[in-house]
């Protein structure tokens, strides 16, 4: 076994125009069982475009050389930015850690070859096209998917430009996408919470998958560990409906429990004063274990700040969506916060199990966005920092 590596993919501008995000991602997680430790959005200037295309050709690559010119001229062509307007182009760049990671990811991307049909059983094959002329064995149409390292020395060559572009080239994109004069997009927040990462899994695609249906655009994205800081603050209007509006089911709990237990009933007046004293310290256990869940340890686990700033020990994914009516859109697809109550074929219905682990979380306003991803610090550049941490500073 090969030790541990990093292994990148890149989403091609066209497979992000057609929603084919959550249907790669699902492949590469499942298949591989490798760990999910970076995303970050990219739109490529022209500088990292044409030095990218320069570094495709390789005497190491599996494809056939032809198919290599093919990637260089396709690069330079579909990840360039637009020649009449200067608008760049999206793309999505994943890193993948783990033991053998550059072959298991290249396994399960796939190879392109002229001499050949590819079926579904890899990315390429499922996503990719390669069309050549019957008669004279031109190329007529070509759509790599997406875009992977054939071994290890290239992963960290070509990892190293994107990290050293990542900074100016890639975050949260702006002015991407080009909307008519009556249309006024806005943005939103979704969270694919830690229990789509328990185990190596489709369904962190497969939610994603979900959310295509809307018709945005996704404009930023982030592998994160919530602080215990983080959680408390994202979640904090919700500490103060957990401690003021639960009272009357609290005390409903509490005097059936008593009356079971004691023998005897407790009239409405009292079961109020019950309520009222325990409500706020139910509320308090519930938040506390929201936290905990998003970000793996409660304020009340933490000796000192130090601590609650510590990045958690549980995985999210951070997505930032924009489009028009993104809020209200993203929510009709992920369904109402219990999952019994959701309707069929939202995601919360689909993969939630409590209120709690409900799958994800989108925010419920273009203010409550901004005011969640300052938090999370969505642009937050983490891809570099993880390409440093294996190959030092670039």
């Amino acid at each position: 076994m090969v030790p541990s590596q990093l292994a990148y993919v890149i989403i091609t501008p066209y497979s992000l125009y057609k929603s084919r995000t959550g249907g790669v991602l699902s492949r590469l997680i499942s298949r591989t069982g490798l760990d999910l430790c970076a995303l970050r959005m990219f739109a490529p200037s022209e500088a990292l475009t044409r030095e990218y295309a320069e570094n495709i050709i390789s005497a190491h690559d599996p494809q056939d050389r032809k198919i290599q010119e093919l990637l260089k001229e396709y690069i330079l062509h579909n990840f360039m930015p637009e020649a009449k307007t200067g608008r760049r182009r999206r793309v999505l760049m994943m890193l993948f850690r783990g033991d053998d990671a550059v072959r298991k990811v290249r396994a399960v991307v796939g190879n392109l070859s002229p001499e050949r049909r590819i079926g579904g059983e890899t990315i390429r094959g499922t996503y990719g096209d390669l069309i050549t002329d019957d008669e004279t064995g031109q190329f007529r149409y070509f759509e790599p998917a997406v875009l992977a390292s054939p071994n290890d020395n290239e992963a960290e060559t070509k990892l190293k430009l994107w990290a050293r572009h990542s900074d100016s080239d890639g975050g949260v994109l702006e002015n991407i996408i080009t909307y008519p004069p009556n249309e006024t997009p806005e943005r939103t927040l979704v969270l694919i919470k830690p229990d789509n990462f328990r185990f190596p899994t489709g369904r962190p695609g497969n939610v994603i998958d979900f959310f295509s249906r809307t018709g945005l655009y996704i404009v930023g994205a982030k592998v994160l560990h919530m602080s215990t800081a983080q959680a408390t603050e994202f979640y904090g209007p919700v500490r103060e409906f957990l401690r003021t509006r639960l009272n009357d089911t609290i005390g409903a709990r509490a005097k059936e429990a008593l009356e079971k237990e004691m023998g005897f009933k407790i009239p409405p007046p009292q079961q109020k004063v019950i309520g009222d004293a325990l409500g706020p310290i139910f509320g308090d256990y519930q938040f506390d274990n929201i936290v905990r869940f998003m970000s793996g340890r409660a304020p009340s686990d933490c000796a000192d700040e130090k601590e609650m700033a510590r990045p958690g020990t549980e995985k999210c994914v951070a997505l930032v969506y924009e489009g028009v009516n993104a809020v209200r859109k993203i929510r009709d697809v992920l369904g109402p916060t219990d999952p019994s109550k959701a309707p069929p074929g939202s995601i919360r219905r689909e993969f939630g199990s409590t209120i709690m682990v409900n799958a994800a979380h989108a925010s419920d306003s273009a203010e409550n966005a901004q005011r969640e991803m300052k938090i999370i610090q969505v642009g937050d550049n983490n891809f570099k920092r993880v390409v440093e941490e294996v190959f030092g500073r670039v």
